[in-house]
């Protein structure tokens, strides 16, 4: 594989998308068979339920905590949750690829311009809910 020609760069940064986005699908499907199994195929309404009022909305915790634990005992929302998860982080790895792929072509400038807005995304999904302003 050529790093100089632009198709393979393509190829590579298509093959992240494509394979992000499908391991995504698995994860969320895996939970939603879960959340039927759990629930009975014909009436999972108890299950999704919606509380606008309160965070997070419905009766299931949100911290990486019980992400993790809800994953080993095979809860239906940790693995749908995982699935975001995934699919949030397929466009964050296109960045970080596009910058080891820039680097390997030797041009500084676009590794540059890459790394800045990787670092904007980094900041945007990890710092903002810290600050004030965005709470809400």
């Amino acid at each position: 594989m050529n790093l100089k020609d632009p198709e393979s760069m393509s190829a590579i940064i298509g093959n992240v998308l494509r394979y992000g986005v499908i391991l995504s699908a698995i994860t969320v499907l895996f939970g939603v068979i879960l959340l039927a199994d759990a629930n009975g195929a014909t009436d999972s309404s108890n299950a999704l339920q919606y509380f606008p009022n309160q965070v997070p909305h419905g009766n299931f915790p949100v911290s990486f905590q019980a992400l993790l634990s809800g994953l080993a005992g095979f809860a239906s929302f940790a693995w749908i949750e995982l699935g975001v998860i995934f699919l949030i982080a397929t466009p964050v790895s296109r960045v970080l690829i596009s910058v080891f792929l820039f680097a390997a072509e030797k041009d500084r400038l676009y590794v540059v311009v890459t790394v800045i807005v990787l670092a904007f995304l980094l900041f945007s999904m990890l710092l903002t809910p810290f600050i004030p302003l965005f709470q809400g």
